[in-house]
């Protein structure tokens, strides 16, 4: 099986439970670094799916490696490799796509609820509402011959999907760890946001253990469901046709 192309480009920002669902279902991967390494792949025929992480940049940015990854993303289209981007990603996705990325009314920060269309009730196995954790500025459409998955108060496109090209405006693969090691990088940030969509570092780190909790049982739900479009060699889609059915 062709590995799973995972772009990271900050430190704080990365695969977190994504990886822990990878490695317990033997999907390999390959963690590529994108910002640090000025670069990134444009062939998508290597990979068997590409995930797209969070950023502090901007995807309307003119940097070459986040061109590299457009052009990356266009070919997956393309050659129908799904793709799952999580926030900065959503937006790489969504800009891909020919979709405008821009500025949200507001900043969305720390904890907040959103709810889930029908259809991606149905594709995606979860329920009706949930509450994820944001760290963004920005927002973008919905591209053309794209659904709504998810939607919430303060930033209306929280998540899209294409075929099997899936977008989510906010971060399904955080840990307890990861939002403690982000808050403590970022205080300088948070202490300078300011909207009705941000919280405070003490407002993000409460009852932080029950609140990943249940972000974990939506980000399992979606990566099985994701990862179960991906093409497998036989053998391998044989023995894993259980976990998706």
């Amino acid at each position: 099986m062709r590995p799973i192309a995972i772009l990271q480009h900050e430190s704080t920002q990365g695969p977190g439970v994504l990886r822990d669902h990878l490695d317990e279902n033997d999907i390999p991967y390959r963690l590529i670094s994108p910002a640090s390494d000025g670069k990134a792949p444009v062939d998508a025929s290597k990979f068997s799916g590409i995930v797209v992480l969070g950023s502090d940049h901007c995807v309307n940015e003119t940097l070459p490696w986040i061109e590299d990854e457009r052009t990356l993303l266009q070919d997956a289209i393309r050659r129908d490799v799904p793709v799952l981007g999580h926030c900065f990603g959503a937006q790489m996705l969504a800009r891909a796509m020919g979709a405008k990325v821009s500025r949200n009314i507001c900043p969305n920060i720390g904890w907040s609820q959103i709810w889930i269309t029908p259809e991606a009730q149905q594709i995606m196995g979860l329920p009706r509402q949930a509450t994820i954790f944001n760290w963004h500025y920005d927002t973008f459409e919905i591209p053309v011959g794209a659904i709504r998955t998810m939607y919430g108060s303060h930033c209306l496109n929280k998540g899209f999907h294409r075929g099997r090209h899936w977008a989510f405006q906010g971060h399904l693969e955080v840990t307890k760890e990861s939002i403690r090691n982000w808050c403590a990088a970022g205080r300088a940030e948070l202490l300078r946001a300011h909207g009705p969509a941000v919280q405070s570092e003490t407002q993000i780190l409460k009852e932080l253990h029950d609140r990943i909790e249940a972000l974990h049982t939506i980000a399992d739900q979606t990566y099985r469901a994701w990862s179960c479009q991906l093409d497998r060699p036989a053998l391998v889609a044989l023995s894993s046709a259980s976990s998706c059915a």
